[in-house]
């Protein structure tokens, strides 16, 4: 018999946090309660765990084929012997798209293929600052009123992060990179419905962030202000928000196609080490399409037209319109 605890998040749409389990010795049956509970709450904090990277993709495998897993989340650059060197300068690409995170968004969405599953764990968090918060797109979405619902029922939106980290911070990353700015800031856009019925619970969610842009058949100025009202919508109640001061050894994971989640700034010349473990969602519910397809040319046009805006209009903003040189 389990002995995992369930209890929900006080004074939340969302969320829970599960005691009496141990990621790294879990049964098949643990595993099939701790499923059930991340999907009836979008979001499970799981206290006292201290996976490492290799204990944290095990764990994120058990939900499915990964993005990546145990991947070192840190502002240093991490050494092939574990230790870590010296703190990423905050105009380099690496502390760039860190910087971009602390917008709302959901993982993935700006590749063919969407993440389903999240989870972060915590080895060093600074004193004060960077906590991570997560907002409810399902509860975001039953407090629609009823013409906005109708509004957003058809429409889409193209996903990408050439757009927002230019939108959001005047950051116009390489296209052409190599490496994993390659496999983030590619030049595609990728369109999907603004509402997502969850593959798993058969709910309805909003499905908006800060890679969201051009909804075909709205004009620039009203795709715009319809995107950032419906996130501003998820966020305004406090029972749709959750923020997690982290403590050494905590894990949380969550639902990407329910929950929004953003990074809190923190004094970035102190040291930050969580451990990242992304899973793919599955093709038949989270695929848009594949740069080949013919769908993806009208992506690509969408987004070197939003781009060429942006240019002119974000030289106030933190980076300045400029590409990182490192």
């Amino acid at each position: 018999m389990s002995d995992i605890k369930i209890v929900p998040m006080i004074g939340k749409a969302f969320g829970a946090t599960a005691t009496g389990v141990d990621l790294k010795n879990l049964s098949d049956g643990e595993f099939n309660d701790l499923h059930a509970a991340f999907l009836e709450h979008g979001f499970l904090l799981l206290p006292g765990q201290h996976l490492n990277e290799q204990e944290s993709t095990a764990f994120g495998q058990r939900f499915g084929e990964l993005e990546f897993g145990g991947a070192p989340m840190a502002n240093q650059k991490k050494h092939e012997d574990g230790s870590f060197g010296k703190i990423h300068d905050l105009q380099s690409q690496i502390m760039r798209t860190n910087v971009g995170n602390e917008a709302w968004h959901t993982d993935s969405t700006y590749k063919p293929i969407a993440s389903k599953v999240a989870m972060l764990s915590a080895v060093v968090v600074p004193d004060e600052g960077g906590q991570t918060e997560l907002a409810d797109l399902q509860s975001g979405y039953d407090t629609l009123d009823q013409a906005t619902r109708e509004k957003v029922a058809e429409l889409s939106a193209y996903h990408s992060t050439n757009f927002s980290q230019a939108n959001d911070l005047g950051d116009f990353p390489d296209a052409e990179g190599d490496g994993v700015y390659g496999e983030v800031y590619h030049g595609e856009a990728y369109l999907r419905p603004m509402v997502k019925i969850h593959p798993e619970t058969g709910k309805p969610n909003l499905f908006v962030g800060r890679h969201a842009f051009g909804i075909p058949g709205l004009t620039r100025e009203e795709s715009r202000n319809l995107i950032r009202s419906l996130v501003e919508h998820v966020v305004a109640d406090d029972s749709r928000v959750y923020s997690h001061n982290w403590v050494a050894g905590d894990t949380l994971l969550w639902d990407n196609r329910r929950a929004l989640h953003r990074a809190r700034p923190y004094d970035y010349s102190k040291p930050r080490y969580l451990i990242g473990t992304r899973v793919a969602g599955d093709p038949a519910s989270e695929l848009a399409y594949y740069p080949e397809d013919p769908e993806a040319e009208a992506g690509r046009r969408a987004l070197t037209e939003e781009l060429g805006f942006l240019r002119e209009e974000t030289k106030d903003r933190m980076y300045g319109a400029t590409t990182a040189s490192f």
